[in-house]
């Protein structure tokens, strides 16, 4: 099998960062059409196109961005070997992109990129925004993977794959009772009439929750409806009502008892999901993202 031409690279390498022939001609003080030409040859040496026409700009295919990160690792290789020999410290990473949807909670975030975070070898890019936002993104190649507490549909144009990485049934939480009985509360009945802070109505758990409540009677007085878990837990610190919650966003208040849990909701889980667009060629670092520890969910069932 012939070897790769090392000058393809560099001149291919040049055109994704520019963003077009003109300008990394003028880099490389060639003409156009001589880079051109060195294109076409490394795509015929790969087997796939690299770049598709957008009027007169050129976007990377995925197999393109595939060959990119391939290319700026033989680059920065180069530059490792010229620093080491030189006796300048280098290092090389490898960069996921990860998108996370704004109301998702830092803490399980933490939990799921821990082990990623822990290595000196890998750089996390963290986008956050709503879910369509993000999706778009992911099509885009913009994104490897995107955390949501929702599955999205099977889409045959973009593939999307939705792997459900933890899941944690949801709980009723509160400041410490000034009684000194039990901190358990009966539920559903013991929510009636009581000031109740909630996830937002679109939230993925509210339909069973709401559902569950009407079935049984119950009526509690909704303090307050809040679509960002941060200021959902803020609010149970300082207004001393219930909360509806996945434990895990909460889990350092319940570790110092500023908040405790005054019952379990098992009918009820939040799930959370890694959602991938079908790859030819996925991102490696998504095999250690997609399985933390062996396939244990970083947050428990």
């Amino acid at each position: 099998m012939a070897e790769l031409n090392f000058h393809h690279l560099r001149y291919f390498r040049a055109i994704a960062h520019e963003q077009g022939l003109a300008r990394a001609a003028e880099r490389l003080h060639v003409s156009p059409s001589a880079l051109s030409v060195q294109l076409r040859q490394l795509e015929e040496r790969l087997g796939h196109a690299l770049f598709e026409r957008r009027g007169r700009r050129l976007v990377l295919t995925e197999a393109g961005r595939v060959a990119l990160e391939h290319a700026d690792t033989i680059h920065a290789a180069g530059e490792e070997l010229l620093a080491t020999l030189k006796g300048r410290p280098s290092g090389r990473v490898s960069v996921l992109r990860v998108g996370s949807v704004a109301t998702l909670s830092r803490n399980f975030q933490l939990l799921l990129l821990r082990p990623l975070l822990a290595r000196d070898d890998v750089q996390i890019r963290l986008e956050s925004g709503r879910l369509r936002e993000l999706l778009l993104h992911l099509g885009a190649h913009q994104l490897d993977v995107v955390l949501a507490n929702e599955a999205v549909p099977r889409d045959a144009a973009q593939g999307w794959r939705s792997t459900l990485v933890a899941q944690q049934p949801l709980a009723i939480v509160s400041a410490p009772p000034r009684s000194r009985r039990s901190t358990a509360l009966a539920f559903p009945q013991g929510l009636h009439g009581q000031p109740l802070l909630l996830p937002g109505g679109d939230h993925a758990v509210r339909g069973a929750f709401d559902a569950l409540l009407a079935d049984a009677g119950v009526r509690p007085r909704v303090l307050a409806e809040v679509d960002d878990m941060a200021m959902l837990r803020l609010l149970a610190r300082e207004t001393g009502a219930l909360a509806l919650v996945p434990p895990v966003v909460v889990q350092d208040e319940l570790a110092a008892r500023t908040l405790v849990q005054r019952c379990s909701i098992p009918q009820i889980h939040e799930r959370f999901y890694a959602i991938t667009a079908a790859r030819r060629f996925p991102h490696p670092l998504l095999k250690v993202l997609l399985h933390p520890g062996l396939g244990q969910s970083p947050v428990s069932p």
